[in-house]
C-alpha cells in the first residue's frame, strides 16, 4: 500500500476535516489522562493513518500494514459507485469525522466486503447505491445473501461501563493526589454500585457528579466506610505485597484480587499509593447484549427477500475480554440462543469480529479464521453450496 493511496483516501474524505479532526485527536491523546488513553485506542485507525501520512516507513507493523490496505480500497469503492452512492459515502466518512463518531464502522464494513470478494462473491454496497437498511448484496451464481455491518460497544452489557469509570476516575484523581500529600501512605477504596453506573443516564449527569461529590466528602471527614441503596464505598488500608512492585506489578494483583469485572485506578503521588477499585453487583452480560442487538438489526434492517448475514463488530473491548467471551463460550451461547429465536428467520448466519481481527492479530489474541461464524440450521439456506463460505460454522 502506498502513500499515495493513503492521501487519495484523505481526499475522499475532506483534507480540511481531516486535518482538523487529527489534530483534536492528537491534542486530546496527548493529554495524560485515561480518557485520553481512551481516544488513543478509540481513533486507532485515524492517528494510525495520520503517522503513516508523516512517516510512510512506519508501516511495518502488521496492524499498520491492515489499516492501510482497507484505507486503500475506500477510492475504488467510491469509483464503484452511482453520483447518489458517491454522495453517500462521502456524507458518511464525513459524519465519522466528527463528535464521538470513529471510522471503525466504515473500516469493518470495508473489511467485511473484501474478505467476501476473496472468498469468489461479487460484492454490491447496497446500503451506499440503493439507501438500503443493510449494507451489503453478495452474490455467487443464482444465489444471494444481504449483510448488515453493525458495530456494538461491549459497554452496553457492563454494569459499570468502562467510558463511565474512565470519566469518574480522572475526576477524583486530583482529589486523591492530594489526599495522599497531606497523608502519605497506602490506601484501597472499594466501590460498589448495586444499580450499576448506566451509560444511557448521561456520563455528566447528577449520577456520575453525586458518586464523585460522596468520594470528596469520605476524604475530607476521613471516614472509612459510606453505604447507601446507590453506593457502597469502603476506605482501607491497601495491604497487598504488589504495592512495593511498581504499578505493573499491582494492577496484576488487583485483577486478580478483583477479577476480570472490576474497574481499577492506581493514583501515585511520592511514595503514597491510592487504588481504587469499582464494580457492579452483578455480573457483566456481554454476550447477551449482543444477542439483543441482533434480534433488532434481524427486525429492522433486513428485507427477508434474501438470506441475511449479521455481521457484527464488538468494540471497546479487550484482548484477554474478548478471548474469555471466546474460549468460555459466552458469544457463541447468546448467538446460537438467538439463532433458535423467531426473530433470527431472515439470518442464514452471524459473524463476529474486534479490533484485534480487524488488525490482523494472530490467535488466540484474535479469533483463528479472522472472525467467529455461526450458522443458522433452520434457514432454508444455510445449505446453499454457493454461500456456504460466508455461511458455514466457524469458530
Amino acid at each position: 500500500m502506498s502513500e499515495t493511496s493513503l492521501r487519495d483516501f484523505v481526499d475522499l474524505a475532506g483534507p480540511k476535516a481531516w486535518a482538523a479532526r487529527i489534530e483534536a485527536l492528537e491534542a486530546t491523546a496527548a493529554l495524560r489522562t485515561r480518557q485520553g488513553a481512551a481516544v488513543s485506542s478509540r481513533h486507532a485507525i485515524e492517528l494510525v493513518i495520520a503517522r503513516l501520512l508523516r512517516a510512510p516507513e512506519r508501516m511495518t507493523s502488521p496492524a499498520a500494514r491492515e489499516i492501510a490496505e482497507l484505507a486503500g480500497l475506500f477510492v475504488p469503492a467510491e469509483r464503484s459507485l452511482s453520483r447518489a452512492g458517491r454522495e453517500r459515502l462521502r456524507a458518511r466518512l464525513a459524519a465519522s469525522l466528527v463528535g464521538d463518531n470513529a471510522l471503525t464502522p466504515l473500516f469493518h464494513q470495508m473489511r467485511v466486503a473484501e474478505r467476501h470478494r476473496r472468498r469468489g462473491f461479487s460484492v454490491a454496497f447496497s446500503g451506499f447505491e440503493e439507501d438500503t437498511a443493510f449494507d451489503l448484496t453478495i452474490t455467487r451464481g443464482q444465489a444471494s445473501a444481504e449483510l448488515v455491518c453493525d458495530v456494538v460497544s461491549a459497554d452496553g452489557g457492563r454494569g459499570v461501563p468502562r467510558e463511565a469509570w474512565r470519566q469518574l476516575a480522572d475526576r477524583i484523581d486530583p482529589d486523591l493526589q492530594t489526599w495522599l500529600a497531606a497523608h502519605p501512605g497506602r490506601y484501597l477504596l472499594k466501590i460498589t454500585l448495586p444499580q450499576g453506573l448506566r451509560a444511557e443516564l448521561g456520563l455528566e449527569t447528577a449520577t456520575l457528579a453525586a458518586l464523585h461529590r460522596r468520594i470528596r466528602a469520605m476524604l475530607a471527614r476521613q471516614i472509612r466506610a459510606d453505604h447507601d441503596e446507590a453506593a457502597m464505598l469502603r476506605l482501607d488500608p491497601l495491604l497487598l505485597a504488589a504495592a512495593q512492585a511498581g504499578e505493573q506489578g499491582l494492577l496484576a494483583q488487583l485483577r486478580r484480587e478483583f477479577g476480570p469485572e472490576a474497574h481499577l485506578s492506581v493514583t501515585v503521588a511520592g511514595k503514597g499509593v491510592f487504588v481504587v477499585a469499582a464494580r457492579a453487583a452483578c455480573e457483566d452480560d456481554v454476550a447477551a447484549m449482543v444477542g439483543r442487538r441482533m434480534s433488532e438489526l434481524s427486525h429492522k434492517h433486513l428485507s427477508g427477500e434474501r438470506p441475511g448475514i449479521l455481521a457484527m463488530f464488538l468494540e471497546d473491548t479487550d484482548l484477554a475480554e474478548w478471548r474469555a467471551l471466546r474460549e468460555h463460550l459466552h458469544l457463541e451461547g447468546a448467538t446460537r440462543r438467538f439463532l433458535l429465536s423467531p426473530e433470527a428467520r431472515p439470518v442464514v448466519a452471524v459473524s463476529c469480529a474486534t479490533r484485534a481481527e480487524l488488525v490482523g492479530l494472530a490467535a488466540p489474541q484474535a479469533a483463528a479464521h479472522g472472525e467467529l461464524r455461526y450458522a443458522n440450521p433452520a434457514h432454508p439456506a444455510a445449505s446453499t453450496a454457493a454461500l456456504a463460505s460466508a455461511v458455514s460454522s466457524m469458530s
